[in-house]
């Protein structure tokens, strides 16, 4: 826009100091418009900038808070705030520049029917200025005023007096409002169309202009009326005038038939010289077709021997990076079976050291259960030896007679006195059965 901008100002600056001398005071008049619209653009694109800044700074402002902080809640709103703001600003700048193109949109349609008016209406100027000079000069055969009935005469001076045939407008707006009218029939709804098609005219104008089309059409009416019956009074004597200029018609038809002949003749040779120059250069237009034809197919098996060398050189190129890739990979593959081999082997090495630690190591618990199998085996053999002596000395101390009572079985044993001397009044019962912690299996005999 910017540069679109810069080229018309320069063509209008052109255009302007090419037509300044012929028109000065409205150059004059356009350029303190433009100074006006100038400033106006100017503090217009302050106020923007302003509102951009406003927008960068928030937007700065909570850049700023992100950085090296901890999300706390008060952060958060704060964060939220500044967000709210940044949000509400950037809103307000698009609904106003939305509004301002809305209406230099409609200010730009406006400027644009106006100007296209103005341009028809100077067109029709300058048509009117270019066909004056060559109208043919007026018919000498007029007959005096006298001759024309009363409403000629009536209609030529209501145009004489209302400002001619277009009522005192150009003919540009005339013809505008003729089409408005004509197309609404003279029903009052044409004038809201007509101001559109006429910027320049008031409701008052268009209200005036249409009476005084409705009196000429009345008067063109009583005009029309009068000529056909003024011509029909004129048709006889114009029979007795006709007749006397048969003859000289007639004369002068004969003399236009040779003069058409001799034309005709003229006419015929320049054809037939036409058709040959015709024929010559579809001749030469055929050739340099046929030689271009030839150029071109030259050219196209020029392009497509290149375009065949250019797919060769590519496949050879292709060939050469892939069989390049093929070589990486298989050095690649064969790395990595290397890798592979190796690490089997390290992990072949690890598992015969360990397998060689674990029978270590096994042989170690052997011999400590031996060891410990033995103590075993050691301390029962005591234990048995110490039963045994146990035994033999308790055999000796029992041995004797012991006559049979059987009153013993009823009486209570040296422990239970001992007990129940213990028991209180409340009388508690003896423990039945006393819980220990188990013994887990693998170290019940150790």
């Amino acid at each position: 826009m910017r540069r679109q901008i810069d080229m018309l100002e320069k063509e209008r600056t052109l255009s302007a100091q090419c037509r300044k001398n012929g028109w000065r005071d409205g150059f004059g008049e356009l350029e303190e418009y433009e100074k006006a619209l100038e400033e106006e653009r100017n503090a217009e694109k302050m106020d923007l900038q302003k509102q951009l800044v406003k927008i960068h700074n928030g937007v700065r402002k909570f850049q700023r808070q992100l950085t090296d902080v901890k999300p706390t809640p008060e952060l958060i709103e704060k964060l939220q705030e500044i967000m709210a703001e940044v949000e509400i600003s950037i809103n307000t700048f698009k609904e106003d520049q939305r509004l301002r193109f809305e209406e230099l949109l409609k200010e730009e349609r406006i400027c644009s029917q106006e100007i296209i008016a103005y341009e028809k209406k100077i067109e029709n100027w300058t048509l009117a200025v270019k066909s004056d000079p060559k109208l043919p000069p007026a018919a000498t055969t007029k007959p005096p005023d006298g001759d024309f009935p009363p409403e000629v005469r009536a209609l030529e001076s209501f145009m004489q007096k209302t400002g001619g045939p277009y009522g005192g407008w150009d003919q540009y707006d005339h013809q505008a409002f003729l089409k408005v009218w004509t197309k609404h029939g003279g029903r009052p709804a044409y004038r809201s169309e007509a101001k559109l098609y006429l910027p320049g005219k008031t409701l008052e104008e268009i209200e005036q202009h249409e009476d005084w089309h409705q009196e000429l059409n009345y008067l063109q009416d009583r005009k029309r009326e009068a000529i056909q019956r003024w011509k029909a009074s004129k048709q006889q004597k114009r029979q007795a005038r006709i007749q006397s200029q048969e003859e000289v018609e007639e004369t002068e038809r004969r003399g236009k038939e040779a003069k058409t002949q001799a034309q005709q003749h003229r006419d015929e040779e320049e054809r037939r010289e036409a058709a040959q120059r015709l024929e010559a250069w579809r001749e030469e237009r055929r050739r340099r077709e046929e030689q271009e034809e030839e150029q071109r197919l030259a050219e196209e098996i020029h392009k497509r021997r290149r375009a065949k060398e250019e797919r060769r050189r590519q496949l050879e190129l292709k060939m050469t990076v892939e069989e390049q890739i093929r070589l990486r990979r298989e050095e690649e593959e064969e790395q990595e079976r290397r890798r592979r081999d190796e690490e089997q082997r390290e992990m072949d090495e690890r598992r015969r050291e360990a397998a060689m630690g674990i029978k270590q190591f096994q042989e170690r618990d052997l011999h400590k259960v031996e060891a410990k199998l033995q103590v075993k085996q050691l301390r029962e053999q005591q234990e048995e030896e110490r039963q045994k002596r146990i035994a033999a000395k308790m055999r000796e101390k029992v041995e004797g007679h012991i006559s049979r009572d059987p009153s013993r079985l009823t009486r209570p044993t040296k422990g239970w006195e001992e007990r129940m001397k213990h028991v209180g009044p409340s009388g508690g019962a003896p423990v039945l059965q006393m819980f220990h912690r188990a013994v887990p299996s693998w170290r019940q005999g150790l």
